[in-house]
């Protein structure tokens, strides 16, 4: 190890059967007596917010917020703001994927900051240490791992352009993997929420930002995502617990090292085409492995002994681990289509040749794209969408 590296792994994970029933003794220990819940309609619906609340027992929620949207925004997290203020509330618990989390992510900066607008707030690692808000994330997902980053990813409601804060302000105190969350969750969004904490670790694995303590939680996770994504998809529960975990330490091997050219397309693909996260990363990731072949070969073929096993790795000759990977890495892909019938193509998605030179121009602004191991120009990306169209 040549180089300076920082990590931050500060978030107190509770795993396993029945984790979700030690949330009163987390938020007592935390000092809140007062929470406000926050999550969505969809779990609304599926009476997962009743599961929670039933499970949660002696814990009285001053104010539960359901209405946060598939893709949140600055007026969401404002709204919520002065929801929580008005409510005396003393300390937020976060339930749901993605889009729940970053809410609340950027509910908590705002007060800890004590600011009314988040866009006051709009610019990475800005915001020093602030008054102290009690903040649980009860994920229901396995992919985005954000309730152990320091990143929320916030729709600015004027432009509609996506920002990405930055800061150890946003990290929770505590994240609770309970796989009762996940059993509701479909098989094609088990499998892209799965595909997205797979790139999330890979990317980490061979970011320019990458170091050795952010390695062990990547490998870990692939390992993880490889042996039990099938399962997951197909309901087991055991899987699903490790999907949960793997989704978990990918998150944290990413807030560290961050993401690359997968994730730079795919925020593009998604403000342009609509296209949902998971499956854009699905759909990416083997063209965009092998673009970066070159330059991530012998990273690619140390991940085959974790991404297999270590008689598939021996047998393998050397010169040919790396692509030997993509291919793995294709025939899960193969198999989750043929299971679920996911699209993945952008053609299957209404998306016009005419497109594609949109989402390129905005994948290269996209801030992702900066810790790449390899450079690459709007003809570099273009080609990759030619080849996903």
């Amino acid at each position: 190890m040549d180089k300076y590296f920082e990590f931050n792994n500060g978030v107190k994970v509770l795993c396993g059967e029945k984790a979700l029933d030690n949330l009163k003794y987390e938020l007592d220990y935390l000092g809140c007596s007062a929470p406000l819940l926050l999550s969505d309609e969809g779990l609304e619906d599926a009476k997962t917010v009743d599961f929670v609340k039933k499970n949660a027992k002696n814990i009285k929620f001053n104010a539960v917020f359901t209405k946060i949207p598939a893709d949140s925004s600055t007026l969401t997290i404002n709204q919520i703001a002065r929801l929580y203020k008005n409510n005396k509330c003393d300390g937020i618990v976060a339930l749901g994927g993605g889009s729940v989390i970053d809410t609340a992510k950027g509910v908590k900066l705002i007060l800890c900051q004590n600011k009314v607008d988040i866009m006051d707030l709009a610019g990475n690692e800005i915001a020093k240490r602030g008054k102290v808000v009690p903040f649980i994330v009860v994920p229901t997902t396995s992919g985005t791992g954000s309730e152990c980053t320091a990143v929320a990813v916030i729709k600015n409601a004027k432009t509609k352009t996506k920002l990405e804060f930055i800061s150890s302000e946003l990290l929770p105190d505590v994240a609770i993997l309970d796989a009762r969350l996940t059993k509701k969750l479909p098989p094609k969004l088990t499998a892209s929420t799965g595909f997205d904490a797979l790139v999330h670790a890979i990317e980490a694995y061979t970011s320019l930002q990458k170091n050795p303590i952010s390695d062990i939680y990547a490998i870990t996770a692939i390992n993880l995502i490889s042996n039990n994504i099938i399962d997951a998809v197909c309901g087991r529960e055991n899987a699903r617990l490790n999907m949960a975990l793997a989704a978990n330490l990918a998150g944290t091997a990413f807030s560290n090292a961050m993401v690359g050219i997968v994730h730079a397309i795919g925020h593009a693909m998604g403000a342009v085409l609509n296209i949902p996260h998971g499956n854009a990363m699905m759909m990416l990731l083997p063209a965009c492995m092998r673009f970066n072949l070159d330059k991530n070969y012998v990273e690619y073929s140390k991940l085959l002994l974790y991404y297999t096993n270590e008689d598939e790795y021996a047998s393998t000759k050397p010169g040919k681990r790396a692509k030997h990977l993509i291919e793995k890495i294709e025939e899960t892909i193969a198999e989750i289509k043929e299971r679920t019938g996911i699209n993945l193509k952008l053609s299957e998605y209404g998306a016009k040749e005419k497109d594609l030179s949109i989402v390129a121009d905005k994948a290269l602004s996209d801030g992702a794209g900066i810790v790449n191991n390899k450079y690459f120009n709007k003809e570099d990306v273009l080609a990759i969408l030619k080849e996903i169209f």
